[in-house]
């Protein structure tokens, strides 16, 4: 029998997709206080009477898309192991604390403190998700998006990366460094954090290279719910790239799924050795392909195979209004 060669290793997060209750408030939050843009309105392909919203920086670059499921009236989720349970983004070091003001001034506690070297701060969006601002002196280059309420120099660069919770880190920990091919690079006590390419453990030349996996063995299973992040997407440059990683982790016992198209990439999930659901998707074809890029998330958009319900979709979907801070 052949040997189960890992592909090519991940290059890095694509996007992360979270829960969220109330759809107007999860747009405000994003749009109005974090600046960034919302380059999609879809719907959930498997529940079409919920909204998807897509945030990013200006044209929607693979490792800055946080994208969202809203139901309104959804329980809160109880964070616990076989989850994710933040989101952390890249801003220059000396914007941190112009973000502090920004979000004291906007009624959202911020707690400031250090992490591997690097400064940081962490708060809650209005669902109680963690979301962290980690300070970097060469942040990534993104395609900021002018016409947000954030400057250019406070601007969120992409994703820094994110925090799995888990009961037993060592099998998360081989699925990092044998199949992706990422390497550990730090370790604070029950924090493990593991790199793509040549990031150091301070900072990152490109969005979304970092894991950080932290053991809690005694830790209850997290309950999914507003505020839950439902998994998170590794990058594959190409379809090819995808059909390989779906070759090895079938060869290898993970239960991946088949190729779902979600218009804007093609995916790919399975569960980690602890639970945490995965994805692989496609950098392309992106999210221009049916909007320009003045027109980006203005428009409710749906896969051809929903269009002839479009009239009860929009229907069932309640009104939203674009609002700044």
């Amino acid at each position: 029998m052949a040997e189960n060669h890992p592909p090519a290793a991940s290059s890095g997060l694509h996007h992360i997709t979270a829960i969220a209750g109330d759809a107007q408030r999860n747009l405000d939050f994003y749009t109005g206080v974090l600046g960034q843009r919302l380059v999609k309105k879809t719907v959930n392909f498997d529940d079409p009477g919920t909204y998807h919203f897509y945030f990013a920086d200006e044209v929607g670059s693979a490792g800055t898309v946080l994208t969202f499921f809203p139901f309104a009236g959804a329980r809160r989720g109880v964070r616990g192991s076989g989850e994710a349970t933040a989101v952390a983004y890249n801003v220059a070091a000396d914007a941190l604390p112009d973000w502090q003001a920004r979000l004291a001034r906007l009624g959202i506690d911020a707690v400031a403190s250090e992490r591997f070297g690097a400064p940081l701060l962490t708060f809650a969006d209005p669902d109680d998700m963690a979301v962290e601002l980690v300070g970097s002196a060469q942040p990534p280059q993104v395609r900021h998006w002018q016409g947000g309420p954030v400057g250019e120099e406070m601007a969120l660069r992409g994703f820094y990366g994110t925090t799995l919770q888990v009961r037993n880190a060592a099998p998360s920990a081989a699925l990092l460094r044998d199949s992706f091919g990422w390497h550990e690079v730090a370790r604070e006590g029950n924090r493990r954090r593991f790199a793509a390419g040549a990031a150091a453990p301070q900072g990152n030349a490109a969005p979304g290279q970092f894991v950080d996996i932290v053991e809690l063995p005694s830790l209850p299973a997290g309950r999914q719910g507003a505020g839950s992040i439902h998994h998170i997407a590794f990058r594959a440059a190409d379809d090819g790239a995808q059909a390989a990683w779906q070759r090895h982790l079938a060869a290898a016992g993970l239960g991946v799924t088949d190729v779902r198209d979600r218009q804007y990439f093609r995916s790919i999930y399975f569960r980690e050795p602890n639970g945490v659901l995965f994805e692989i998707a496609t950098d392309g074809p992106g999210f221009l392909w049916d909007e320009p890029i003045e027109a980006l998330g203005s428009a409710l958009r749906l896969p051809p195979w929903l269009e002839p319900q479009r009239t009860r979709i929009e229907a069932s979907l309640p009104a939203l209004q674009v609002v700044g801070v």
